[in-house]
């Protein structure tokens, strides 16, 4: 099965916010970021669409034809916990520079870590691979994104943050 990431566009909040599970709105660029993935998908012959529930993805999906996408709550981008919509320039917390310094490891106060977003991302795409669908849309976030491609063995951990892609961005595996 043909699985097509589609990171949702820009978001309109200072830059260095950290907001995972907020519910952000999206920049005034939305449309103009938008129309790529728009145009692409429109060729693919999707069986299906599924989509975070946070607004960020769920919009992408309905403007680019995909209002009916199953929205599933492990599609959503990694908890940040207690430094929700917070700068991390004023994030008083001793655990930050830990974090800063094994990401991959260890959670954000309060919220989630990389291994535990990777098992629920890992969770859906096996999900995923026992349906009968040939090539299916995924809206979603740029560390739901990297997960699955560590999930399909597509890069390892140590590069996985450089195959982020942009806003709007795309990126295929196989199921």
């Amino acid at each position: 099965m043909r699985v097509t990431l589609i990171r949702h566009t820009s978001v309109a909040v200072p830059p260095g916010t950290c907001y995972g599970w907020s519910d952000v709105p999206l920049a005034d660029t939305f449309e103009e970021e938008a129309e790529a993935p728009r145009r692409a998908l429109q060729a693919m012959a999707i069986d299906h669409a599924w989509t975070s529930p946070l607004s960020r993805a769920r919009r992408l999906a309905q403007y680019c034809g995909f209002a009916d996408a199953t929205p599933d709550p492990r599609l959503r981008e990694m908890h940040m916990g207690d430094w929700e919509m917070q700068r991390y320039d004023d994030i008083r917390d001793e655990a930050l520079q830990r974090w800063y310094d094994d990401y991959m490891h260890l959670p954000a106060t309060g919220g989630e870590s990389f291994p535990m977003l990777r098992r629920r991302v890992g969770a859906f795409l096996d999900e995923l691979r026992t349906m009968p669908y040939r090539h299916v849309a995924v809206f979603t976030h740029a560390g739901v994104i990297v997960a699955a491609g560590l999930h399909v063995q597509l890069y390892g951990e140590a590069e996985a943050f450089t195959h982020q892609p942009p806003y709007g961005g795309m990126m295929d595996i196989m199921l």
